[in-house]
């Protein structure tokens, strides 16, 4: 007697997510958000940094808002605070990160912004082995410095500067996330930074803005650099450790940096190469230390 077979599941989107690897998931939000910030790039030419970081921003607000459906309710005063600083983090860390791909090759803006992240890590530790990644991490700023006469001051100003509002952004997502149901306070913030970008992306994009093929780049952006990358992380880290999921994010700057060069052509020098791999290497080591010594562990 033949054993009846079990029927398969019926095809869907959360059925061929399921078969994808988390780790691949991952990996593929990394090219994702880095190619999103090379098309950003390719754009500078016909629309400036805030149109193109408004554009992204408002892409991003109006998908998580039907995908998310936040609960307007009645949330209290601090509440909205927190909130709303969030959406302020999003939004300088986005504009400060572009204005920094405008003057400096995107590899190595991404390594000093991911000073940040890393400086929460490692800050947030009581362990010495943290000390050597803080070490390992300044070793890779010497680096930068022996080039930083080829380097736009300026870009590494505004690197420095998102580097900070991304730390910023990291502690104020961690305060939202305590205070609101799943992903709402996530898409209260897009809707924040949109509305704080939009004065300046309107006014600096201008004319452009009318121009359909110029949006319609602008909507890659979004969706590379926001809505994919989110999706594929959200999804990833539910079948995931996080100290696997931080390691990973760890490669960020690789990705800049080589997304860079395909793109952009973007050339890094021997010295530029080593300061992205001591800031790898040295958010990796933090990752995991902080992991081992049961530390809360960032969500970049």
């Amino acid at each position: 007697m033949d054993t009846p077979t079990a029927p398969k599941a019926p095809f869907s989107l959360r059925t061929a997510a399921d078969a994808v690897p988390p780790v691949w998931m991952v990996l593929i939000g990394i090219v994702s958000v880095q190619t999103g910030a090379g098309v950003a790039k390719n754009l500078f030419d016909v629309l400036p940094p805030a149109a193109v970081v408004w554009l992204r921003l408002l892409t991003a607000a109006l998908v998580l808002g039907v995908l998310v459906r936040p609960a307007w309710k009645a949330y209290t005063r601090g509440d909205w605070l927190v909130v709303v600083g969030y959406g302020v983090a999003l939004a300088m860390m986005n504009f400060f990160i572009y204005q920094a791909f405008a003057r400096i090759p995107l590899g190595i803006a991404v390594t000093i912004e991911y000073l940040g992240p890393l400086a929460i890590a490692v800050l947030g530790s009581r362990r010495r082995v943290d000390l050597l990644w803080a070490g390992l991490a300044g070793l890779g700023v010497a680096a930068l410095g022996l080039e930083s006469g080829s380097l736009d001051p300026l870009g590494i100003l505004f690197a420095v500067l998102a580097a900070v509002a991304w730390a910023g952004y990291i502690l104020l997502s961690a305060a939202t996330g305590r205070r609101f149901d799943g992903a709402s306070g996530l898409a209260i913030a897009g809707v924040v930074g949109a509305l704080l970008m939009a004065p300046a992306g309107i006014a600096q994009g201008g004319a452009a803005l009318l121009d359909w093929r110029v949006l319609l780049f602008g909507l890659a952006v979004g969706v590379l650099s926001s809505v994919v990358p989110y999706t594929l992380e959200l999804n990833a880290l539910r079948r995931m450790p996080p100290r696997v999921f931080g390691v990973l994010m760890s490669l960020q700057p690789a990705a800049a940096a080589l997304v860079g060069l395909l793109l952009l052509g973007e050339m890094l020098t021997l010295w530029q190469w080593l300061a992205v791999g001591c800031v790898i290497l040295a958010s990796a080591g933090s990752t995991r230390t902080s992991a081992a010594s049961g530390t809360s562990e960032r969500t970049p």
